[in-house]
């Protein structure tokens, strides 16, 4: 189903930004409130907030196709990107999300596709999915980091088998809270830790569990695999399809960013030049869609997407571009509901800028 806000028929199309809590999460998460000890301390209380961390840390390892790896929990995917990128020295591309580019040299070339050139990859960082664009990477073996926030729950995946060194993920981008993600590892890598204290999380991440979150994302994450395996991410590839055909035949001006090339099943980027994407964002709010222009962690910050310049594209186009991230709950009704919203919203720029 769309998401409905309270007193108000809203339709949610900003899954990349972050997707509604599941409610296997929420359950789980409400079951581990009841439980009141430190998972470090060795008590029976303790001990049961250690083994829901523990469950959820196998859950995780499981959805992810990391058996056998170390999964160290962090405050999400940048903390996880600091610590697997912070003092290395090593090279990215100018679509990297900002919590990698932070900490990464952006010299890797990027062609018109979005596709990245990785030379070294022992010495590289590459995300497999674009959060703007969908676009998905072709992992060289061996790369030293990958960001896989964006890709874990929406397409088959394993780590053991993705070639990555190391992978960041987050849980609210699979319906699980907000605040908690991982680094993923082969058991015997070397992490230096940023955090220092305690000595929680083997030593790589010190400070108090945050048991109830840990456990959201567990749960989250089992359901995530769970559909994917029973086929919900190919229906919301079909929505996708048909929201794109629809733009196409209401705006041929419009371009489809990556149309030609491998994308996650929900993603949707589209460029109407002249007609700045912030703006677009305001009158669907209005409207009562939730989109973006961006990525969420730069949204609000007028300026053109670096990711969209990195492919080539002009500064106006890449300021002309909206992101459309559909989800389980989307309906087709949502989607057809959205562009003729937006082709009513076009026609007025249009008659404005003549």
């Amino acid at each position: 189903m769309g998401l409905a806000a309270p007193g108000a028929s809203r339709v949610y199309l900003d899954y990349n930004a972050t997707a509604p809590l599941r409610p296997e999460a929420r359950a789980a998460m409400i079951a581990a409130m009841d439980v009141a000890g430190n998972p470090s301390s060795v008590h029976a209380e303790g001990r049961a907030a250690k083994s829901m961390i523990e469950k959820a840390r196998a859950q995780v390892a499981a959805a992810f196709g990391a058996d056998g790896a170390e999964i160290v929990f962090t405050s999400g995917a940048t903390e996880a990107a600091a610590l697997a990128c912070a003092g290395r020295g090593l090279r990215g591309a100018a679509i990297e999300h900002d919590a990698v580019a932070a900490w990464v040299s952006a010299d890797l070339p990027v062609n018109a596709q979005g596709a990245v050139t990785v030379a070294e990859p022992s010495q590289s960082a590459l995300q497999l999915a674009n959060s703007e664009t969908g676009i998905l990477q072709d992992l060289p073996d061996g790369i030293a980091v990958s960001d896989m926030t964006q890709a874990f729950g929406k397409i088959p995946l394993a780590f053991n088998w993705s070639g990555a060194k190391m992978a960041l993920i987050s849980a609210h981008k699979l319906g699980g809270p907000k605040g908690i993600g991982a680094l993923v590892f082969p058991r015997g890598t070397d992490i230096a830790a940023q955090i220092k204290g305690g000595g929680q999380e083997m030593g790589r991440r010190s400070g108090t569990e945050s048991t109830i979150a840990i456990v959201g994302f567990g749960a989250a994450a089992e359901a995530a695999a769970r559909d994917l395996a029973d086929g919900v991410w190919d229906r919301v590839a079909k929505l996708r399809n048909i929201l794109e055909k629809a733009i196409e035949t209401v705006s041929q001006e419009t371009i489809l960013v990556g149309k030609e090339a491998g994308r996650l099943p929900n993603t949707t980027c589209m460029i109407t030049p002249g007609w700045k994407g912030e703006t677009q964002v305001m009158q669907m709010d209005l409207a009562g869609f939730a989109i973006s222009a961006g990525s969420a962690c730069s949204s609000g910050k007028v300026k053109a997407s670096r990711v969209l310049g990195a492919m080539g594209f002009d500064e106006g186009a890449a300021a002309s571009a909206i992101r459309v991230s559909l989800g389980p709950e989307t309906r087709e009704e949502d989607v057809l509901r959205f562009v003729e919203t937006w082709q009513a919203k076009l026609e007025r720029h249009r008659a404005r800028a003549a």
